[in-house]
């Protein structure tokens, strides 16, 4: 079995037809099919059933697959420990992060950490909640940044700091005058959250509900650009963490302090617990965690 067979059958088990898989991998068809039939002859067993031009994984070929990218990633992360030994300087940081960490502190780490290694490559993936501890989990990446925190077996957590939420309201809304918001004095107004199943949304909800109501929820969005703009036209108010706020919002909407009680989320970065770290990663983390107080908020011990 070779490694250019096994490159060749994830390919094609991925788009599920050979000519396209072809286009991908800049070779010809026969060469494709031919390393497929090579290996299948290998195995003794069918690893595709050919529909017309397409081609679905056999039970076993599903197996198989599964084997065989779970073998790529282990080549993959040794060749990159190989390189980042060699240099650790110049080798890639992979991390995930959620959008509610994207507009601030994403760019504010890479930044800093591109100032003290300008070589250093990195490639972000952005994910929910529940795709940023797969992917760790799973060994698609080592790193990733989120909030609020989880705490799992198969992965290591370092609280790296708190943040408080903030209520966003409609410049028009009674209460844009004061200074700081109860979240009881908002019981009976239009909320704009994220969809059902989101960790903010959750949060909100949670935090409504211990003062003994529920949120109306009147719009909803994935993208806190959206929300927000659905704020800015005066069609709800929405609760969000302050981090997840750019620099510059519109004058339509007034940001406000959320007390008695306040909302807050630890925000840090998840690593597995049954892997090392490769060296260029590992001095990504590190510096995580000493740069953590620049964000000027209490670090939750």
């Amino acid at each position: 079995m070779e490694l250019r067979q096994i490159q060749y059958f994830i390919e094609v088990a991925k788009l599920e037809h050979v000519t396209e898989a072809s286009y991908a991998l800049h070779v010809s068809q026969s060469a494709v099919s031919r390393q497929i039939f090579k290996l299948e002859s290998e195995l003794g067993v069918d690893l595709f059933i050919h529909e017309g031009r397409k081609v679905k994984l056999t039970p076993i070929g599903r197996l198989f697959l599964s084997h065989m990218e779970h073998l790529m990633k282990v080549i993959d992360n040794a060749q990159q420990e190989i390189s980042e030994f060699l240099d650790p300087e110049r080798g890639t940081v992979r991390i995930g992060f959620p959008s509610s960490l994207a507009a601030q502190m994403i760019p504010t780490v890479v930044s800093g950490f591109r100032e003290k290694y300008p070589l250093v490559h990195f490639q972000l993936q952005h994910g929910s909640y529940k795709e940023l501890v797969e992917w760790v989990v799973k060994g698609d990446m080592n790193l990733a940044i989120m909030g609020p925190v989880p705490h799992e077996a198969q992965i290591k957590s370092e609280v790296l700091f708190e943040e408080n939420f903030v209520a966003l309201l409609p410049a028009g809304h009674p209460l844009a005058n004061q200074t700081s918001v109860k979240l009881s004095d908002l019981k009976d107004d239009s909320f704009v959250l994220f969809p059902e199943g989101f960790v903010l949304r959750d949060m909100v909800v949670k935090a409504c509900s211990n003062l003994g109501f529920q949120p109306k929820v009147t719009f909803e969005g994935d993208d806190l650009d959206a929300i927000k703009g659905l704020v800015s036209s005066g069609l709800g108010l929405t609760v969000l963490p302050e981090i997840a706020l750019s620099e510059h919002i519109a004058s339509t909407i007034v940001t406000l302090p959320v007390v008695e009680p306040r909302v807050t989320r630890d925000v840090g970065v998840i690593i597995p617990a049954n892997r090392e770290l490769p060296p260029t990663e590992k001095l990504f983390y590190d510096f995580l965690k000493e740069i953590s107080p620049m964000f000027g908020l209490q670090k939750n011990e």
